[in-house]
């Protein structure tokens, strides 16, 4: 805005305030925010004078703190009309400049810049001539044009410029209302001859009125295509066009150069190279912005990134790989054995396909960890991908790109990530997949993990084939009974037991101490835990099958000795089995408590949990009455078969156990396994079932120091069962050295490790009868007479005997 005012007296020492983005001229009024402290502090020091400063545009506008030798030397003298504070904290002014003024010197520069100027005065107007005259109307001319190419033009401004006959006048009202940068505007207020300043202000014009239209003529071209959502469409046609106008428009030119370039240089099977050949055409032909554009750049950009012929070298040297896996676990042995007969088989083998293996085994024993050592060991890429609550199927095969926001599946995720197309790959707890309405992930997995398939393992986002035969896929369950057999068919399972107690102090001493030490910022000689302490963290504060709660107790003692040394106590710290408690509390598994000797219908049987084995006493008692058997202790649906059959044998051969054959009628038995609020379930109680059931009827105690697992069936055959390490080592940690197993088991024997083997002794048993003659030695078995033969009824009632028909001895 341009306004005329008389002159004030202006002073020969004023306030300077230096301005980032704007030239202050003669009569311009315009508003100021002012932030800085330096600026504000000459504000008001100017308020409380003269209303006066001057006002010098800086050289570079990024500079916070400008020092004089950063200011133009040419400025404006300028009256203070209105003064505001903002709620920022920032002053808000109105001020109008009254003249040109030079810089003679800065006389201060705190608490606010202080300046001593020389008023420069403006010239008399040069006598009227036709080249003035021309100058002034081409101003006008073009200042209109531009005004009115910009849709501001009003009569106001046009009464303005055609009554403003000074030449300089009107060269500072034009260029104070045209949006040009801060050099050329103070050029022009540098220039004091008002003919000259007009003539480079009529240069100015030019070149604007070339730009504004343009931008008139952009705006005709685009206005059919924009709408209200395509503004930054709309910007970006303006910079496309300018630059073409410019000679400079390559910016689309360059992203397709670059795809292009890309796809020449990458190393792509011949069916992705022509697949990214065709979208690539594609991107050229469509507009820029068309929603469909944003999706083949992200297409091409998953091509390009995936590592289609990338991987790295395997480490085959036997040695080497053996002694990093021995470094990271311990014992182990059928696990490292298998991996290093794979590295043998690549070795001699190089095409040899990736093995598809599956750890069972219960949480805490390191299937996962033991993935990231095979990686180490055979110096592969690692990727894990949790598979637990896994229901979407296109987690696995992605999506299709027909929808927003498509993502190829987890397993090209995986492999993007690893850069390579050997990895190890590791799918944990495979036995957790749900299914829903999206699909069956489990079902998806089954091209995934079958070397027949798997080399042309198609993603629907890709819709290409992707050869994961080199990857070694890895897939950890706690348990088989969940998985689909048909994906457990494609898998070698490698079962992985729980620890026992040796196994897992050496483990603690080796590996979990030295980490927790220096993770808890100690050293090794300040921190000591014997074995005794460990053993005694193992059985009285965890009870697991792996390594887990171990951890977290050893972390726990870390924590209180590394609390003790940052409170300034630093000293060597010897933890034994008799200080644990003050570390941990008192302990929190309490063993179960012990059988009495002597006790009938009592027997300890042993059961497979995913944290492990256990033991589990079984009672049966025996009372008058009606021929029922009751179970309680929410025994499973197997149990309570088990129950069945125990009882069904032993009423078909009630002779030869010595009982009467019609001692069901007359009372009932009662079956209970403690711990009623646990559910139990499982086909390896009936051993167990069938001597606490024996020994109730008979009256004859089992021995307390003996434990018992297996199935039997109606014939007296004892069945073989699962879990018999886990099982074996929940007998040992509860002190039992006796365990009655399957025959049929004694294959797995051969698995046990030499520690449990040689505390425990195994008895094999096939039939009841060889079951009865271990538990009971004394116990004898009868020969019936014509046992099956019906009874034969008298004709006259007799009172029947309740003791057992006549029966020979075997």
């Amino acid at each position: 805005m341009v306004a005329y005012r008389n002159e004030p007296k202006i002073a020969n020492e004023l306030p300077l305030l230096a301005v980032r983005d704007v030239v202050i001229f003669t009569n311009m009024i315009l508003p100021l925010y002012i932030g800085r402290d330096i600026s504000m502090a000459a504000v008001e020091a100017a308020m409380s004078g003269s209303k006066q400063l001057i006002i010098v545009a800086q050289k570079v506008l990024q500079q916070e703190d400008p020092r004089p030798e950063d200011l133009y030397s040419v400025g404006s003298v300028a009256q203070i009309l209105r003064q505001a504070r903002l709620p920022d904290g920032r002053l808000k002014i109105l001020v109008q400049g009254l003249a040109k003024a030079r810089i003679e010197e800065v006389t201060g520069q705190t608490p606010y810049l202080k300046a001593r100027l020389e008023v420069i005065e403006e010239p008399p107007a040069p006598p009227e001539s036709v080249k003035l005259e021309a100058l002034k109307r081409n101003v006008r001319e073009k200042s209109q044009k531009i005004m009115s190419l910009r849709d501001v033009l009003t009569d106001e401004v046009v009464s303005l410029l055609e009554n403003l006959e000074d030449p300089g006048g009107l060269a500072d009202l034009v260029i104070s209302n045209l949006q040009v940068k801060v050099f050329e505007a103070q050029t022009v207020l540098e220039t004091i001859d008002p003919t000259e300043r007009l003539t480079m202000v009529n240069d100015i014009l030019s070149q604007e009125l070339k730009v504004t239209m343009m931008q008139a003529k952009l705006d005709s071209e685009t206005r059919e295509e924009m709408d209200r959502s395509q503004r930054e469409f709309y910007l970006r046609e303006q910079m496309r066009a300018i630059k073409k106008e410019l000679g400079d428009d390559g910016g689309r030119d360059d992203e397709t150069l670059e795809y292009r370039t890309r796809l020449k240089n990458a190393r792509l099977p011949r069916q992705v190279a022509s697949e990214g050949a065709k979208q690539l055409s594609r991107l050229e032909a469509m507009h820029p912005d068309a929603a469909e554009a944003a999706i083949i750049r992200s297409y091409l950009d998953w091509i390009l990134e995936l590592p289609w012929s990338s991987a790295t070298r395997d480490r085959l040297d036997l040695l080497e790989a053996k002694k990093v896996l021995d470094a990271d676990h311990y014992n182990l042995k059928k696990v490292k054995d298998r991996i290093l007969e794979y590295l043998a088989v690549m070795k001699l083998n190089r095409r040899q396909k990736g093995p598809i293996i599956c750890f069972l085994g219960p949480p805490g024993v390191g299937k996962t960890s033991l993935g990231q050592s095979i990686a180490k060991a055979m110096g592969r890429k690692f990727v894990r991908f949790s598979l637990g609550g896994l229901k979407d199927e296109a987690e696995i095969r992605g999506h299709r790109r027909t929808y927003i926001g498509a993502l190829p599946g987890r397993i090209i995720q995986g492999l993007k990530t690893a850069g390579s197309n050997n990895p190890v790959f590791m799918l944990d707890e495979v036995d957790k997949i749900g299914s829903d309405f999206r699909g069956d992930p489990a079902s998806a997995l089954l091209e995934v993990l079958d070397p027949e398939q798997n080399a042309n393992f198609s993603d629907h986002y890709l819709n290409l084939p992707f050869d994961l035969s080199n990857v070694m896929f890895i897939t950890t369950a706690n348990f088989l009974d969940s998985i689909p057999q048909a994906l457990e068919d494609r898998m070698e399972v490698i079962e992985l037991s729980g620890y026992t107690a040796e196994e897992k102090v050496s483990i603690a001493k080796k590996h979990l101490l030295p980490r927790l030490i220096r993770d808890h910022g100690l050293k090794t000689e300040l921190l000591t835990v014997q074995d005794s302490a460990i053993s005694q963290v193992i059985s009285g504060y965890t009870q697991e099958a792996g390594l887990r709660g171990l951890d977290r107790k050893l972390a726990a003692i870390c924590r209180k000795v590394a609390r003790k040394v940052a409170e300034g106590h630093e000293r060597a710290y010897r933890v034994t089995k008799a200080l644990v408690p003050r570390f941990l509390g008192p302990p929190e598994v309490l063993p179960e408590p012990e059988r009495e000797e002597g006790q009938s219908g009592v027997v300890t049987g042993l059961a497979w949990t995913e944290s492990g084995g256990e033991i589990m006493y079984i009672e049966v008692r025996t009372m008058l009455g009606k021929g029922n058997l009751s179970l309680t202790g929410q025994l499973g649906e197997v149990m309570r078969e088990s129950a069945q059959t125990v009882l069904a044998y032993i009423r078909g051969h009630a002779l030869e156990l010595g009982l009467a054959r019609d001692f069901f009628e007359n009372q009932d038995i009662h079956i209970h396994v403690p711990a009623g609020a646990v559910p139990k379930e499982g086909p390896s109680a009936g051993v167990a079932l069938m001597t606490a059931v024996i020994s109730a009827l008979l009256d004859k105690p089992a021995p307390k120091n003996m434990a018992m697992t297996g199935e039997i069936t109606l014939r007296g055959q004892v069945m073989a069962i699962g879990g018999l390490k886990e099982k074996s080592l929940a007998a040992l940690r509860a002190g039992i050295k006796r365990i009655v197993i399957p025959k049929q088991n004694n294959k797995d024997l051969v698995d046990l490790p030499p520690t449990l083997t040689k505390k425990v002794e195994f008895i094999q048993v096939n039939s009841v009868k060889e079951l009865l003659t271990v538990v009971f030695p004394d116990f004898r078995f009868f020969k019936m007479v014509e046992m099956n033969a019906p009874v034969r009824r008298r004709r006259k009632p007799f009172k029947r005997h309740r003791s057992a028909p006549a029966q020979v001895p075997s």
